[in-house]
């Protein structure tokens, strides 16, 4: 496993190469999930722009989640414990990403209500300069990598 700081950056350099946030944040992890580029991407493509771009739920938070389900999640449906400390773990990424950021809600981080359109902005210098999106990327790439760290 990578340092959190290296967890970091490959995330937003994946975001600022093109990959929507929670694709970026999947990606990164690609040395823990064992997911292939091709299904990564696409299993998180829909979550990107706050499931798409409903500015609902932060794609890369939404990708942390994912992360942490493939690394430590459950599959019996009767596992009680295991399900509680799972949503346990979900609950104090939440809660960390929502303490350094203010909201997991795409709307509230980036300023933006869904506007209808399933057309993404372009990515231009103006998109990167008006979006912490990038950032974002990569405090939850970063703190996912400590809360598997700490397993």
């Amino acid at each position: 496993m990578n340092t959190p700081e290296a967890y970091a950056a490959k995330a937003k350099d994946l975001f600022l190469s093109g990959y929507n946030c929670a694709q970026a944040v999947l990606l990164a992890f690609d040395d823990v999930t064992g997911l292939d580029r091709q299904t990564a991407a696409r299993l998180a493509s829909s979550f990107g722009g706050g499931m798409g771009r409903l500015r609902e739920v932060c794609g890369a938070v939404s990708a942390a989640f994912m992360v942490a389900g493939l690394t430590g999640g459950y599959d019996d449906p009767k596992a009680r414990e295991e399900k509680a400390a799972h949503y346990a773990e979900i609950q104090a990424l939440a809660n960390d990403f929502k303490q350094e950021n203010g909201s997991i809600v795409c709307r509230e981080l980036v300023g933006l209500n869904a506007d209808g359109s399933p057309v993404p902005a372009p990515r231009t210098a103006e998109y990167y300069k008006k979006r912490p999106c990038a950032d974002l990327v990569a405090d939850a790439a970063r703190m996912l990598a400590l809360h598997l760290s700490q397993r």
